[in-house]
């Protein structure tokens, strides 16, 4: 009688390969934004999430800045503010700060100096982008400066105009407030506020090369007015600004999705 084959070995397992861990969040460094307006940091929150989501963000927010802002000016208790804001933020590990309102723009380069980490102000690659396009062949060398604000006026048109100087561009830099924008916002009437924008807008596109808007919760507005120059708004410029001087501070770009 013959026999067959004994039963078989069993197989050795085959190792599962590692699966690789996920970047935890956070990872990519941290950042620092200081608001003076409360609705616009979850609005930036979200910008910096979708630049740059592995950044950790860290937000101050503080509405005295913007409301001495607008009824004495940029004191010098607001620099002294805007200042020990932005000391906290990198003391809590920020290596990069971006201040989002454009009325204490100029305190905030006041508080660049008491540090040692890259801050910025929101409206500054907006303003250069600006001139670009109003120097560019062709152009008419007109820039329009829209806010709702008087206190953001001034801050942004000087910027505007010391970005002019510094590219040596024969630049025109024609600023105005859009009446009754801003009491409209403030009664909670924010698609009123937006369509006061955007006729003003229109309008002062009809003499410019190029629009800005002074202040980010205008940038709701640009897409209503669909005129035929650009229209530039800050959140934009402000927060690609921030990501690209994280890298600086840390020698590598934060990761994307």
């Amino acid at each position: 009688m013959t026999t067959g084959p004994g039963p078989s070995a069993p197989a050795s397992p085959v190792p599962a390969s590692p699966v690789p861990a996920s970047p935890a969040p956070g990872s990519a460094g941290t950042v620092g934004l200081l608001h003076t307006v409360p609705a616009l940091a979850q609005r930036f929150d979200a910008d910096v999430d979708a630049a740059a989501p592995l950044l950790r963000r860290l937000h101050v927010v503080d509405g005295w800045l913007l409301a001495t802002a607008v009824a004495q000016g940029v004191t010098p208790q607001v620099e002294a503010a805007v200042a020990a804001h932005v000391r906290h933020l990198v003391d809590a590990g920020a290596t990069a700060v971006l201040v989002t309102c454009s009325s204490i723009g100029e305190a905030a380069e006041a508080a660049a100096a008491t540090v040692d980490v890259p801050v910025l102000r929101v409206d500054a690659s907006m303003a250069r982008e600006a001139v670009t396009l109003a120097s560019a062949p062709g152009a008419r060398g007109r820039v329009a400066v829209l806010a709702t604000l008087a206190s953001t006026l001034g801050p942004t048109g000087r910027l505007v105009q010391r970005a002019a100087a510094d590219a040596g561009a024969d630049v025109d830099v024609e600023a105005g407030v859009v009446d009754g924008a801003a009491a409209a916002r403030d009664a909670g009437d924010g698609e009123r506020a937006d369509r006061l924008v955007a006729e003003a807008v229109a309008d002062a596109a009809r003499g410019a090369d190029v629009v800005v808007l002074a202040q980010a919760s205008m940038a709701g507005a640009a897409a209503l007015a669909e005129p035929a120059v650009p229209v530039l708004t800050s959140p934009a410029g402000g927060v690609a600004a921030l990501v690209r001087a994280l890298a600086t501070t840390t020698g590598r770009v934060p990761g994307e999705r």
